[in-house]
């Protein structure tokens, strides 16, 4: 017969933490690893969370479901040593328990206090099993395990339950721009059109580049046929003007699409608009038309 396999750190989740063991009690006076019903207030966050922002429609929602039905997974806590406890798992259950007017929730409590890693480790996994972390959040959390707690890239991924490959590309995420990040936090750009972007290094060049997959909504293919066209260099001996090259980049901006100009040296010169396809092209001619 064959062996199973060991299996990987999400798929032990949450599992791991908890005993099957489990009673009600007054806090403070459990064995350790049990189940409890602890007052709301006796918890506090995990200063560990990787995730910022707990959207607030979904936690309505929840507080709903929380009011008719209860808590029915319980949350995971360690003892903070004060008479208080910390949350290590289920901080969006307790925001949601507290809007639905709860006093008391179930939570297993741990009897041996993980450590700082293994807090944010658990709070990365919980978070990544539901898919709650946006791709910043998710690529700080990686982060922070690796340059504070000298995990490798390798450890990592094993201990989240990702392959090397995911966790080494939500890293170079972090390598864009403050304007690249946010428009990845704030769902305007997809991860995969962020990767597609990193190659522009110029600022100015990777704002006009930004602003132009988001106002015609590229898709990462057309994102990437955006960059290889911003990347070709001038003509050899010819430098680009900077007041010209600005103003291609404003005008760019303005039409949603990539535009050179090409002055000439008597004088004059030429303004040049691409276009995809003959939908992009009635579009631009519409703008243009006013």
């Amino acid at each position: 017969m064959t062996p199973e396999p060991p299996r990987r750190g999400l798929g032990r989740g949450l599992a791991a933490l908890i005993s099957s063991d489990s009673n009600e009690a007054a806090p403070g006076s459990h064995p350790a690893d049990t189940l409890v019903q602890l007052p709301l207030d006796a918890l506090r966050p995990n200063p560990e969370q990787p995730r910022e922002t707990f959207a607030a429609a979904p936690l309505e929602g929840l507080a709903t479901s929380l009011r008719e039905h209860g808590v029915l997974t319980p949350l995971v806590a360690r003892r903070d040593g004060l008479g208080g406890y910390i949350l290590i798992a289920g901080e969006r259950r307790w925001r949601a328990a507290r809007m639905a007017g709860l006093e008391r929730v179930p939570v297993y409590v741990r009897g041996a206090p993980p450590s700082a890693a293994e807090q944010l480790e658990l709070a990365l996994i919980e978070n990544l099993q539901r898919e709650d972390l946006d791709p910043v959040e998710a690529a700080l959390g990686y982060q922070r395990l690796v340059q504070q707690y000298g995990h490798t890239q390798e450890q990592v991924a094993t201990r989240v339950g990702k392959d090397r490959a995911t966790v080494a590309n939500a890293l170079r995420l972090l390598k864009l721009p403050d304007a690249g990040l946010r428009a990845l936090k704030e769902h305007r750009i997809s991860a995969g059109h962020a990767r597609a972007l990193l190659p522009v290094e110029d600022a100015d060049a990777f704002a006009v580049a930004l602003a132009t997959v988001i106002a015609r909504e590229l898709s990462v293919r057309a994102t990437e046929q955006l960059v290889r066209s911003l990347k070709k260099a001038p003509a050899p001996g010819k430098r680009p003007d900077r007041g010209v090259a600005r103003l291609g980049d404003q005008l760019t901006r303005s039409l949603g699409s990539r535009v050179v100009l090409k002055p000439r040296a008597a004088g004059g010169g030429r303004i040049v608009i691409d276009y995809t396809d003959a939908d992009e092209l009635d579009r631009l001619v519409g703008k243009l038309r006013g």
